[in-house]
């Protein structure tokens, strides 16, 4: 009977054994893989970017015990294309840039968390800021006038603001004077308060936070010189993504590094997201984002029928 219980016991440690990977089997990830690299989109200036983002890389290097890069590039599209040749390993991603590298890959991304505010929700706004002294109050305003886009694989930037502005009767081919891709949010904002723009497409998470606001707290412009005269619906907060080819082990280990970094790290997570009312991180799935690769889609096939 002891034998029997004993010999039952060992068993069911095995098996546990068998379904949990041990210290050592959950670092094999680390024969492969000896520098981590995450890339981070352009919507700010690069100094900032690695400023914003430094802490949350020393976070990983302490947790993971590698030595962990940030990765940037001047377009949306130097990131996507560096996840697509196996250049970096994850990326800070907006919906439509996760949709572009989905696309680009055949697949070969996967989305691991997306943010969440402290009301529960998981999304963000695109709006079309303006001057705030400026005789522009609505988008019939700005017939004729120059609007800047952020960058060609931005959600909020672009992909968004065009969609909706054409499904609204304003065809931003035709509507506008201009539609120039001003490179990145903020540039787009400054470019309006300076005067180059008419307006620019951008985002805010809500009426705290979002590309004007944190412009305000780094004092490039001023409180009152951007207001914005448009806002979409809401739009699904992009994903932090990994390339699908890392190590299984890699992946849910830097997954749980995410969704544990407000607890273990509260400063290196107020910096890096710079969003008061973010209080964490939701798992998601490629489903959450099939609508923006369809929405991608039929803008190009728009676009191509149009000549542009």
């Amino acid at each position: 009977m002891l034998r029997r219980s004993f010999l039952g016991t060992a068993l069911m440690a095995a098996a546990l054994a068998s379904l949990s990977p041990t210290p050592a089997a959950a670092d094999d990830w680390k024969s492969d893989v000896n520098v981590i690299r995450f890339g981070v989109l352009s919507g700010e200036n690069e100094k900032d970017r690695v400023q914003r983002y430094s802490a949350f890389e020393a976070y990983l290097e302490e947790n993971l015990g590698v030595p962990v890069e940030i990765y940037t590039a001047s377009s949306y599209d130097g990131v996507i294309q560096a996840l697509a040749a196996d250049q970096i390993e994850f990326a800070f991603l907006g919906s439509s840039a996760y949709a572009a590298a989905w696309t680009e890959t055949n697949g070969g991304v996967e989305p691991l968390v997306s943010r969440q505010e402290d009301d529960g929700s998981t999304g963000y706004y695109s709006v079309v800021a303006v001057r705030c002294d400026s005789p522009y109050k609505s988008i019939e305003d700005l017939q004729g006038k120059t609007l800047a886009f952020a960058d060609p694989d931005s959600t909020s930037g672009y992909a968004v603001p065009y969609f909706n502005l054409l499904k609204q009767g304003y065809n931003p081919e035709t509507y506008f004077g201009a539609t120039p891709f001003s490179g990145s949010h903020e540039t787009g904002v400054l470019g309006v308060v300076n005067g180059q723009f008419d307006a620019a497409a951008t985002y805010i998470t809500n009426e705290i936070s979002g590309v004007p606001q944190r412009m305000v707290e780094k004092g490039m412009i001023k409180a009152g010189e951007a207001c914005w005269i448009w806002t979409s619906p809401e739009i699904t907060s992009g994903p932090f993504t990994a390339r699908k080819n890392l190590p299984g082990e890699l992946k849910s280990t830097m997954k749980q590094l995410l969704l544990e970094v407000p607890q273990k790290n509260p400063e290196a997570f107020a910096k890096m997201t710079g969003n008061p009312k973010q209080v964490g991180w939701i798992e998601v799935d490629h489903e959450r984002y099939a609508w923006i690769v369809e929405m991608r889609e039929e803008i190009r096939k728009i676009r191509r029928n149009r000549g542009s």
